[in-house]
This record gives C-alpha cells, structure tokens and sequence, in this order.
C-alpha cells in the first residue's frame, strides 16, 4: 500500500509555502461572470463540494459554508454534483431512465470512491461523443483528513483505478521511495504542483492518442471524439497553499482540461 504517514517533509514544504505566500482569498464571480460559467458534472470523495464531515441537518439548513475548492469552481463553473455516471431506472415502472451525463460536456471525476461496471462503460461512450474529461486518481492523497479510517464520508486515501483506463491505453503506478517534497510541473502552460505523485504510463498506443505531461503524472488524450486529462495527483485539490490565490492555479488546472 501506498504510504501515508512519512511526510514530515512535505508538511515542511507546505508550510513554508504557505508563510511566503499571499493569504487565499475567494473572491465572488460578478454578474457578467456568473453568466457566462459553464456547466461541471463533479464526481469526488473528497470535501470539494460540501464540508468535510458535515452533517445532513446542517446542509439542508444552510450552516455548512462551502469549501474554498467549491468557492474557487464556482467562479467559471455550475457545478452538478454527481454520485453515478450511469442511467438510472425511473421513479415509477414507466418513468424513463434518467442518464446524470445527459446536457454535460464537461465531468470531473476527483478520486472517485470507485466506479461501477456501467459508470465505466457510460464514461468511455459519454467522452468518444465528444466529452471532455478531468479525471484525478492519486495513489496516496497528502491531505489531513479528521474523519476515522472506515468512515464513510472520508476520501478515498488511495486511488481506485477504474478499468476505463486501461482501455484508454493507460496504467497508474506509484513510486513509494519519492521523496516527501512539493514539485513543481507543468501541464502545457499550465502550472500542476506535485506532492507525492503517481506516475502514469502509456500501455498501448493504438487504445488513444495519448502524450504525457507534468513528469509524467499527467496524460493528455484524444479518445474518440472526446478528450481525457488524466491527473496522478491531487494535491492542487486538497492544499490551498498550492491551488494558487483565490484558487487560481486550480481553475487554470480545470481550464486547461476544459476550454
């Protein structure tokens, strides 16, 4: 299993960062901005949409602020936050299925708890038509997490790689004698901090038009008619001394897998 606790380093790493670094402030899309967000289906087991460890009373009764991710995302997106990527039976024997992909072009999948044999299959048809896909699988999350070991509603520590990918021509693997350090990488012209990364590899070159990225913890790929942006990582997720002010490095992170 990946390691999880040896990461004194990267905790000293984060923390001068944070110390050299302006102070994150979210700041709140205008009108004109909120116009123009487009549409985000989000999948994740990580705290990005509501708190970590929220209770449902305080969701529905508005206590719960949202997390700074959410805040950040929200600026350029209308997030749709999803729990399955596959159609679904109707409420009543001759309701219709309902399909979550239906009116999205663009899904982020962040450390998902793990994805059926029909979200699967409805992922790879969903992107060959055209949809554009962030998918973030880190194979040892560097966050500090307060919910217990077992706890439902904690992330996923450890990515679950789902069978999809192989299918795109790809495999996820994870160097476990790294150092515990931040790396800075670059996706393009986008800036991707890296801590404790998985490294990607391209297992066979006919299954998609793939190029790596980012020290190779990044895939970049045509499939069909769509695009995939694999991510081995997710710290850009997780720490706001990494995400950039205001969450600015995360958007261009979401920005160049999008736009």
């Amino acid at each position: 299993m990946p390691r999880r606790n040896s990461r004194s380093g990267l905790a000293a790493a984060l923390l001068a960062l944070a110390a050299c670094s302006p102070e994150a402030a979210p700041a709140k899309a205008d009108a004109e901005a909120e116009g123009m967000r487009q549409p985000l289906g989000l999948m994740t087991s990580l705290p990005l949409y509501w708190p970590e460890g929220a209770e449902i009373t305080d969701l529905a009764a508005g206590r719960a602020p949202p997390p700074w991710q959410r805040v950040a995302m929200e600026q350029r997106y209308t997030l749709t936050l999803l729990d399955t990527l596959s159609s679904q039976p109707g409420l009543s024997p001759d309701a219709p299925e309902t399909d979550p992909l239906t009116g999205l072009d663009r899904l982020a999948v962040i450390q998902p708890r793990g994805l059926s044999p029909a979200d699967n299959v409805a992922l790879d048809e969903w992107v060959r038509a055209g949809g554009r896909l962030l998918l973030v699988l880190d194979p040892a999350l560097t966050g500090e997490y307060d919910l217990a070991l077992g706890d439902p509603r904690r992330p996923v520590d450890n990515a679950l790689i789902p069978p999809v990918v192989a299918l795109w021509g790809l495999a996820v693997s994870f160097d476990e004698a790294q150092e515990a350090a931040v790396v800075g990488a670059m996706m393009g012209k986008t800036r991707l901090p890296l801590a404790l990364a998985g490294k990607v590899a391209i297992t066979d070159p006919g299954a998609a038009a793939c190029r790596l990225a980012a020290k190779d913890a990044v895939a970049l790929c045509k499939v069909g008619e769509g695009q995939v942006t694999l991510i081995a990582d997710a710290a850009v997720f997780e720490h706001p001394e990494l995400a950039g002010e205001g969450g600015a490095d995360l958007r261009a992170v979401l920005a160049a897998a999008f736009e």
